[in-house]
């Protein structure tokens, strides 16, 4: 009886899945035309791949050997140290939290649920503030990567805009989850067993020399790992939310890379009026730079290149992209193996909730504080 039920359930699960990948392609060939539409994510996917993907992953490896050295060389625990002080009053965390927070920006946003199952640094945290991680931690995946590619299309000054708001969102998502979580168990306020923060530390062994050779090998080798790792978001979110963003050609549809259907800024422009005061987005195709970002930030870097092609990109565009993709920064992955792995996936949902409000703080803080940073 159970595997009739099973087989039904599987058969109307692909009925289903049919009808709805059929109804997008469908929809999408209908427009373009078949032949057009394959050429078109063939060609995209190539030249993201080529143009972007490699481009990305030398950043990567980059960040990923300077990430090590500030390691070894114990820069990220002068950091944790000076950022100790914030750890409490604004998120509710102990002072080690900021470990996490400065090795997920170096980094992506597992290094988070590494520390998590460290019994050495998880001793520190009640419960509900451990299963918080999970929104503070991902609120700063990347955020290095994210940063240097912004400043590498010329617009530090607004990345670092953008990191406050990452902060603020920060804040926010982590707060409101600490919320839901007791709101939901409030057995989990107990103490865990205490320990002296001092002992975190990271050990090193051997030379000067041979300890920076290690560092930036290993570290490259991360990056590398890291590159790799973003190319199937690249791929394919990134062809898919281009094919739904940008127009045909100047001459129609030839199935050349980077055309589509133009979606999204049509169902945008409705309501545009509301991401322009939010945001300052003043072309609605810029809404799909914090869509992306919710599947893969790395995928949502693509778009950059592509958008200041096209002459939407400004200063104050990329400040609300640098917040909103690290703050999101595919999190949707990341809190549902998270919460898996720490035994609490009832609550991915309220994760879920508090990570996309704080996102949309970040944007909006974003937003106006490049507003305030142009007129100073």
């Amino acid at each position: 009886m159970k595997n009739l039920q099973f087989l039904t359930r599987r058969r109307i699960e692909a009925g289903i899945f049919l009808v709805v990948f059929l109804g997008i392609f469908g929809g999408i060939g209908s427009v373009m035309g078949v032949p057009n539409m394959m050429n078109t994510l063939m060609k995209t996917s190539h030249d993201l791949l080529i143009n972007t993907v490699f481009y990305l992953m030398g950043i990567t490896v980059l960040t990923g050997a300077l990430g090590k050295l500030l390691i070894e060389f114990g820069v990220v625990r002068l950091l944790e140290v000076m950022l100790r002080p914030l750890m409490r009053p604004l998120y509710n965390m102990p002072g080690v939290a900021a470990l996490g927070a400065v090795l997920t920006f170096l980094s992506d946003n597992p290094a988070i649920i590494s520390l998590a199952n460290d019994k050495n640094f998880s001793k520190y945290f009640k419960k509900y503030q451990l299963i918080s991680l999970t929104n503070f931690g991902t609120a700063f995946g990347m955020g290095l990567v994210v940063i240097v590619f912004m400043a590498g299309r010329g617009f530090a000054a607004a990345a670092l805009v953008g990191l406050i708001g990452s902060f603020v969102g920060s804040i926010v998502s982590t707060r409101l989850m600490q919320r839901f979580i007791l709101k939901a168990h409030p057995e989990l306020d107990g103490e865990v067993s205490g320990g002296n923060e001092q002992k975190i530390s990271f050990k090193s062994e051997g030379g000067v020399f041979l300890r920076v050779l290690n560092s930036l090998l290993d570290g490259g080798k991360t990056g590398v790992e890291l590159g790799i790792a973003i190319i199937p978001g690249v791929l394919i979110i990134s062809s898919f939310v281009m094919m739904l963003t940008f127009g045909p050609g100047e001459n129609g549809y030839d199935g050349s890379a980077y055309q589509g259907i133009a979606l999204l800024p049509m169902l945008a422009g409705k309501i545009d009026f509301i991401f322009d005061w939010l945001f300052g987005f003043g072309h609605p195709e810029l809404v799909a730079f914090p869509i992306t970002s919710l599947g893969a930030v790395g995928a949502a870097l693509s778009l950059v290149p592509k958008f200041q092609a096209a002459g939407f990109i400004d200063g104050n565009a990329i400040a609300v992209f640098t917040a909103m993709g690290m703050c999101w920064s595919g999190f949707l992955s990341t809190h549902t193996a998270m919460l898996d792995t720490l035994g609490f996936r009832n609550l991915t949902s309220k994760a879920i909730i508090a990570h996309t409000i704080g996102g949309f703080v970040a944007g909006i803080v974003a937003h106006w504080a490049f507003v305030l940073f142009s007129i100073i």
